[in-house]
């Protein structure tokens, strides 16, 4: 789990052993944001508008966000285009960390840097509720709308694909 240091304006973050609480993060517009990936490409979340996003927030180092990310260009891979996948990154992972993930996992998406405050929204990030754990993810439809968010164990479950698919088949 990644927890914020005190100052959130900092955004630095570090590894804690705790497991994360329910936060409410579903049922609400998906924060927006503009972050550059490892050739300095920027992606805007409103360039996903009209298809499903799945953003995952994940660090390079965790063996649990690479069993993911292979998961999710599965289904990236199914959806003929109407899923895309958009990894997020913090400090102090770096393009050198991105691109030996991306080769290593096979990752086709997009895997961006998060240097400022998108974390700190879309975990609601408070001094009371500092930190989140890696991989979450994010299931965002259509109309930008957060639908679901699963934390690392919810993801670790034998039946999380299915429900992943039955969340992104849901008309």
């Amino acid at each position: 789990m990644l927890k914020f240091s005190a100052a959130l304006t900092c955004a630095a973050l570090f590894l804690t052993g705790q497991p994360l609480a329910n936060q409410g993060l579903s049922g609400r517009r998906a924060p927006s944001f503009s972050l550059p990936d490892a050739r300095l490409q920027q992606h805007d979340i409103l360039d996903y508008r009209g298809r499903w996003l799945l953003l995952d927030f994940m660090k390079t180092d965790c063996p649990h966000c690479k069993e993911l990310s292979k998961k999710l260009e599965g289904v990236m891979a199914r959806s003929g285009g109407k899923v895309a996948v958009l990894s997020i990154v913090l400090p102090p992972d770096n393009q050198a960390t991105v691109t030996r993930y991306a080769v290593e996992t096979r990752t086709t998406s997009p895997i961006v840097f998060d240097s400022s405050q998108v974390a700190v929204a879309y975990f609601k990030a408070t001094p009371a509720t500092p930190g989140f754990d890696t991989p979450h993810l994010f299931a965002i439809d259509p109309n930008g709308i957060i639908v679901r968010d699963w934390s690392q164990l919810a993801i670790e479950t034998p039946g999380f694909l299915a429900e992943l698919d039955q969340v992104l088949n849901k008309k």
